[in-house]
């Protein structure tokens, strides 16, 4: 593209947002031309209002820029949103009333019937619900999002399973890093040598949403998946990547070469498109019996693929295996990117 879009986000100054920032300094399709964040930051530089928590420096154009008021007038039409679900149910459907297109990472608006929550390896297709909302009739605005961060690396293991095997039954068990819980997130003396078996809402995010990007789509909404599903959710002392014990029963008996090469061969429409921020393999098999692990696998694919391991039976289900996926990439703000990217070669942009 000869020219960049230009683009907002919304909650600019958080985790999420920070990474959003990083992610896109050198997007080939979308530039960065409007920050808000809280109204403690409004007016104040980027690099007055953000304090900078990324592993590279933070871009010198967007230091720079000021901080805008989290409303509609004066911003693009296209919109990352990195907000509080309590805040995101107040202001996405505002910018969405005023023409905006609003590619969310929140929780708000992820169940209602209208609005697609996508995986685009995954499903898709579920991006024609975007003609049921009231807001595109209106404005021309919509609203997507991408899934909770634990729920997206255990259906992109999931979803060659279902495709080639049927699933019957599904548990999962997480081990979810400290900046799932964003800055500052989880006191040291809580985290540290220690185990949190609880997160809120966790569970019930990852039941619900594996059931809907793995659901049918029906006219206006999404039949959910059919098989039964219990998660829970632990946060654990790593600093990037979400680790997932899972267990599922199959609809077909099957050898565990067919399991691992439905992983590894699993393509779909980003890949095709050669979407910029798609990862090669979008899930890939290791065949270490210690791995996947967070400090060696979570950057795989540029923090984008999902890495399974530790294949075996299992006495209670089928089978039992280990996925990791990197939380604040692949499961945020990347997931976001790469569904503007999809949004983008569909023509929703134009």
């Amino acid at each position: 593209m000869q020219t960049k879009l230009p683009i907002g986000i919304l909650g600019a100054t958080g985790i999420v947002g920070q990474r959003f920032v990083q992610m896109l300094e050198h997007h080939p399709w979308f530039e960065v031309a409007w920050l808000a964040a809280s109204d403690r930051s409004e007016g104040k530089s980027y690099a007055e209002a953000a304090r900078w928590r990324m592993k590279t420096a933070m871009p010198e154009r967007v230091a720079g820029m000021r901080v805008s008021p989290a409303t509609p007038e004066g911003a693009p039409k296209i919109i990352f949103a990195a907000l509080d679900s309590s805040i995101a149910a107040e202001l996405e459907p505002r910018f969405a009333e005023a023409g905006c297109a609003v590619v969310s990472n929140s929780s708000a608006l992820r169940m209602q019937s209208d609005v697609p929550l996508v995986i685009p390896e995954v499903n898709s297709g579920h991006l024609k619900l975007l003609e049921c909302q009231s807001w595109r009739r209106k404005s021309g605005g919509f609203v997507v999002t991408n899934p909770n961060c634990s729920a997206i690396g255990l259906v992109m293991a999931l979803a060659p399973l279902e495709q080639q095997f049927g699933i019957e039954t599904v548990m999962a068990v997480t081990m979810q890093a400290v900046s799932g819980a964003g800055y500052p997130g989880v006191a040291s003396l809580d985290i540290l040598g220690n185990v949190i078996p609880y997160i809120a809402k966790e569970e019930e995010k990852m039941e619900e949403e594996t059931l809907k990007l793995l659901g049918r789509l029906n006219g206006s909404g999404v039949i959910p998946a059919g098989f039964a599903m219990s998660a829970q959710c632990n946060r654990v002392a790593v600093e990037d990547g979400h680790t997932e014990s899972v267990s599922v029963k199959l609809k077909k008996k099957v050898q565990p070469q067919e399991i691992i090469s439905a992983w590894n061969e699993f393509r779909s429409a980003p890949q095709e498109l050669q979407l910029p921020s798609a990862p090669e393999q979008p899930v890939r098999y290791v065949e270490s019996a210690d791995r996947p692990q967070p400090r060696f696998d979570a950057d795989c694919g540029g923090g984008m693929t999902a890495t399974v391991g530790r294949l075996r039976p299992c006495a209670v289900l089928d089978w039992k295996f280990t996925v990791l996926s990197h939380n604040t990439i692949r499961g945020a703000a990347g997931a976001a990117v790469l569904n503007a990217e999809l949004l983008k070669v569909q023509g929703y942009f134009d």
